[in-house]
C-alpha cells in the first residue's frame, strides 16, 4: 500500500513529515532551536524540506539495497562498501 505524504510546518513551528490524509502521527519531525530558527528566520521551512527530502532519499536508497521474497524474507541485492 502506497500513500502520499507531504511536509509541512506546524503552528508550534515544527516541520514534519506526513500522511496527506492526515492519518496517524507525523513519519519524521524537526524541530529548530530558538536561536536557530532567529539565524534562519523565513527559511526555516526550507531548510527543513531539505532534511527531509535528504532522509526520504537515503531511506530510499537503502530500501534499494534489499530485495524482499515473496516468503518477507530479504535478501541483499547488492554490496556496500
Amino acid at each position: 500500500m502506497s500513500s502520499v505524504l507531504e511536509i509541512a510546518q506546524l503552528p508550534s513551528g515544527e516541520i514534519v513529515l506526513r500522511r496527506a490524509d492526515g492519518e496517524g502521527e507525523p513519519l519524521a519531525t524537526i524541530q529548530f532551536s530558538a536561536e536557530t530558527t532567529v539565524f534562519l528566520g523565513d527559511s526555516s521551512l526550507e531548510v527543513g524540506k531539505t532534511m527531509i527530502g535528504a532522509g526520504v532519499q537515503m531511506v530510499g536508497e537503502m530500501y534499494d539495497l534489499y530485495e524482499v521474497d515473496e516468503s518477507g524474507e530479504s535478501h541483499s541485492s547488492r554490496v556496500v562498501h
